[in-house]
């Protein structure tokens, strides 16, 4: 383990100095503890390189602000150790920052493994809202409930040791790095680049993931041209800790065969690879589970001279007020509502919301109290949502309600009170 200067991870090696470097990166709310099934075998051939997520494990709370961030924090890392060229392993987070390897940073990366990952993890609005509900109760909503995420029933009733690990671990995360992270993972967005990744690919999936389960899987194998899946049954999302024999088998198999035939070696110097060898013998050893392989399968322009802010506007328009709502209103759009829609997205949010000289929060404070002088109730149901998105805290939106009813009058703040509690009710409110 290190020190962390700024603008690198958290991290720790296992194995011979000499070996190929093989990098396994964690999920979001768990640390590289995740994968202590995995070293002893692993690094009988290769020399095994752990972080942490900022916020995790101990590390420095230094958000990442997305998935590139936090990959080019990874880089900054390993290029203070001198690791040019490796072997990459990720879960869910730390798979989306694979494929970001893997698409931006080819050279690199010698071969790949993709573990409950997806080319975009649910909805933009599933994690905001998650980062709603940590802003305002902190993480042990969601450490509670960590357990039926990540494994099956039958697993977490077996194991309550492990149980209550995967409960401590999210429950001592920095609240503010896991907030950074769920937003980062919601403007995560690769479906459409899938086909540039040109590294030896696999794509492993717990059966009963709910998460990121068999469909995502498949979707990441139909769009890599050179990937390969692996159905694990009887797993959850948090697999190399529910079947670590059959996880351990798997990466063996796939970095001894999918790497490229001459490996660098930590130092930079060529090194041969080992013969693949047998799964060592735990205290208890664990048989690894069946697995189950499978082959790969108009905007109007905008007057010259000057960006269209169209496409800005959506993006902004979208990440302040959410998919769902964006989505409703676009496919309700017709030719007699369709003009304006666009007026409200180009000019709006394309130009207003997207100005670089007030922040975001800011807005939503200036947004909500005009609302409640014009008395729009509709609209302000809505913003508060997007205020909760933007970083408000519920204290701070019942201040700016409370400035509003000095200025605005008692009767029009008296709805508004009566309109945001019902959202914020519903908004923070953990789903059990």
């Amino acid at each position: 383990m290190s020190e962390t200067p700024p603008n690198t991870l958290q991290y720790r090696f296992d194995g011979p100095e000499d070996a190929p470097v093989l990098i396994l990166g964690p999920s979001l709310g768990t640390t590289w503890h995740m994968w202590d099934r995995q070293v002893p075998e692993l690094t009988q051939q290769w020399r095994v390189f752990r972080f942490d997520l900022p916020g995790h494990g101990g590390a420095p709370a230094r958000p990442a602000v997305s998935v590139a961030d936090l990959t080019a924090r990874l880089l900054t890392t390993l290029e203070t150790l001198g690791v040019q060229r490796f072997g990459y392993a990720g879960c869910a987070l730390g798979g989306a920052v694979g494929i970001e390897l893997a698409l931006r940073h080819p050279e690199r990366l010698a071969s790949l493994a993709l573990i409950a990952a997806s080319p975009r993890f649910g909805t933009a609005d599933e994690f905001r809202r998650r980062g709603v509900i940590v802003r305002t109760n902190g993480l042990d909503p969601i450490a509670r409930s960590a357990p039926e995420r990540w494994f099956t029933g039958g697993f977490a009733a077996a194991q309550p040791a492990i149980t209550e690990w995967a409960v401590q671990m999210v429950r001592t995360t920095d609240p503010g790095c896991y907030i950074a992270a769920c937003e980062a993972l919601a403007s995560f967005d690769v479906r459409a680049e899938l086909g540039s990744v040109g590294v030896p690919t696999l794509v492993l999936v717990g059966s009963e993931d709910q998460v990121t389960g068999p469909a995502e899987a498949r979707t990441l194998v139909a769009g890599v041209p050179d990937a390969r899946l692996a159905v694990v049954p009887g797993a959850s999302h948090l697999v190399p800790v529910e079947q670590p024999a059959a996880v351990t088998d798997l990466l063996v198999r796939h970095f001894s065969t999918a790497w490229q035939p001459v490996f660098e070696s930590a130092t930079g110097q060529v090194a041969l690879p080992a013969a693949p060898v047998q799964p060592a013998q735990a205290a208890a050893p664990a048989q690894p589970a069946p697995v189950a392989e499978i082959a790969p399968a108009a905007v109007p322009q905008a007057p010259q001279g000057r960006p269209d802010p169209y496409d800005a506007g959506i993006k902004v328009r979208r990440a302040v007020l959410g998919d769902a709502h964006v989505d409703r209103v676009l496919e309700a759009t017709d030719d007699f509502s369709g003009d304006f829609q666009e007026l409200v997205t180009r000019y709006a949010w394309g130009e207003v919301w997207d100005r670089p000289g007030l922040d975001r929060r800011t807005r939503s404070c200036v947004t909500l109290t005009a609302l409640v002088a014009g008395g729009h109730l509709e609209e302000l149901a809505l913003h508060t949502r997007a205020a909760l998105r933007n970083g408000l805290t519920p204290a701070e939106i019942k201040e700016v309600l409370l400035q509003a009813a000095v200025y605005c009058g008692v009767p029009a703040a008296n709805s508004a009170f009566r309109v945001a509690q019902q959202v914020v009710r519903e908004e923070t409110t953990p789903q059990e």
